[in-house]
């Protein structure tokens, strides 16, 4: 393995993982919440589907919100990064749709488990988190050396 150097950020990673840090830390000190994005966005289409006046609902749009924004706001001091992909976009759906399901019967996300529940000491995150890696851990090791595919 190699690292590509031209293309090696740790300043922008560094500064990215501070901030969202910073965000959990924030929603769970003024809000109680964890920062679990499955969650949020679970708790917004819940409350579509049946209305409950939650004064979380607009603290969560406001989240999502910025996620949303942080995209075209990275415009503003780096050139777009091009994704390169060869995979079909029916693997592409097919994938997104099992880790949604994933992470309904996982009780959260990575984002949830690993970066609110880890920093919290829960043991269930832990589970969690064993459980997301191992299993990204095989599907690139099936992928890569039993099927062949880079």
């Amino acid at each position: 393995m190699t690292i590509d150097w031209s293309h090696f950020t740790p300043w922008a990673s560094l500064f990215g993982g501070m901030l969202i840090g910073l965000a959990a830390a924030l929603l769970i000190m003024l809000n109680g919440r964890i920062a679990g994005i499955s969650g949020i966005v679970g708790g917004l289409i819940g409350d579509l589907i049946v209305p409950d006046k939650h004064a979380e609902r607009l603290v969560y749009a406001l989240f999502l919100i910025g996620l949303l924004l942080a995209a075209p706001l990275w415009r503003l001091f780096q050139p777009w990064p091009l994704p390169a992909t060869d995979t079909p976009v029916a693997y592409l759906v097919i994938g997104g749709l099992l880790v949604g399901l994933g992470t309904r019967f996982g009780g959260g996300c990575t984002s949830g488990h690993g970066v609110c529940g880890l920093s919290r000491g829960s043991l269930r995150s832990l589970a969690a988190m064993a459980c997301f890696m191992g299993s990204g851990f095989a599907t690139v090791f099936v992928m890569r050396h039993v099927w062949g595919h880079a």
